[in-house]
């Protein structure tokens, strides 16, 4: 026999035997595992103890693994609710509103009054009212003028904006008064009802301060200093103020007159009534017509405060050349 069959020979024996071995033990493993089995089962059978003990057991890593991804939803579902109420009581947070009928009675008026005259929630109001009344106290300053002019810059509209920059309820002029804004996080703090009121006032006592007095303080709030009018603004701030301090003090600012009982009509008076009607219809038209043209008089002067000079001056000489 050659080498080369020979040392295929013996490679084959070897493997042989190999397999052989690995048979039996795994024969033999399994003789055993099976061994082992039976003689658990038989212990088992006579110990009642132990089964139930080992039925427990069973049972309860059984729960468990049906329970842990249960469990685990509602962990999850907890954390999401739990992100739901922190946004919601963030919100709740950010919201400028309060109940006004927990204010002071005279602001709680003013506040009822300004939400139906313009058109606004009661709600976010009162926290202006208390705020101007607070902020006046610390300033000096009459918490219904404050109010005043964010009735007349804003209309109580915290996001408005004029043509020339001018921003928020008080209307602040944010690109100047970017300083002001820093204590509060920056100019965006500009749209915050709270804070522009804050910064509207303090460049309202600036505007005093300069001017020496509140009429003239109030021109240089419109942006009217080197004008030679403000176009009826302190006016018309001061008539508001003037309304918005009666309502404070209970008092109406829209008095009616009583109104006496109405008489019985004679025979000859209700043959006068269609006349009657006829003249009380075209006085009624002209009062319209008449106040409609102050009103638009009012605007006129109102969008040109710099045309007035030259009018009264064209109006002067135009008197002279007649006298």
């Amino acid at each position: 026999m050659t080498a080369p069959a020979q040392v295929d020979a013996g490679v084959r024996s070897l493997s042989a035997t190999i397999s052989r071995g690995l048979m039996t033990m795994a024969h033999n493993s399994f003789a055993l595992i099976g061994l082992v089995v039976a003689f658990c089962a038989l212990t088992l059978v006579s110990r009642d103890d132990l089964r139930h003990a080992g039925e427990a057991q069973l049972r309860s890593w059984l729960q468990a693994r049906t329970q842990a991804p249960a469990a685990e939803a509602a962990v999850a579902d907890a954390d999401v609710s739990a992100a739901d109420d922190a946004a919601m009581m963030a919100a709740v947070d950010r919201a400028t509103a309060s109940n006004p009928q927990q204010l002071p009675r005279n602001q709680a008026n003013v506040a009822y009054w300004l939400a139906k005259k313009y058109r606004v929630a009661p709600e976010p109001l009162a926290v202006l009212v208390s705020e101007a009344y607070q902020v006046g106290k610390d300033t000096k300053l009459d918490p219904t003028l404050i109010l005043a002019i964010m009735a007349v810059e804003s209309s109580f509209n915290p996001f408005a904006q004029s043509s020339v920059g001018a921003q928020g309820l008080m209307q602040v002029m944010t690109k100047i008064h970017t300083d002001k804004y820093e204590h509060f996080g920056g100019h965006f703090a500009a749209f915050d009802p709270v804070t522009n009121l804050r910064v509207g006032v303090k460049v309202l006592q600036e505007c005093i301060e300069r001017a020496g007095s509140l009429e003239g303080g109030l021109k240089y709030y419109v942006g009217a200093a080197n004008l030679p009018t403000d176009g009826g603004y302190a006016a018309k701030v001061m008539a508001e103020h003037f309304r918005i301090k009666q309502v404070a003090e209970g008092r109406s600012n829209t008095p009616k007159a009583p109104v006496a009982p109405a008489a019985k009509p004679s025979l000859s008076a209700q043959a006068d009534m269609p006349a009657a009607a006829a003249t009380v219809a075209d006085k009624a038209k002209a009062a319209s017509n008449s106040a409609a043209a102050a009103a638009a008089e009012t605007v006129a002067l109102a969008d040109k405060p710099a045309a007035l000079p030259a009018a009264a001056k064209a109006e002067a000489t135009a008197v002279a050349m007649g006298s």
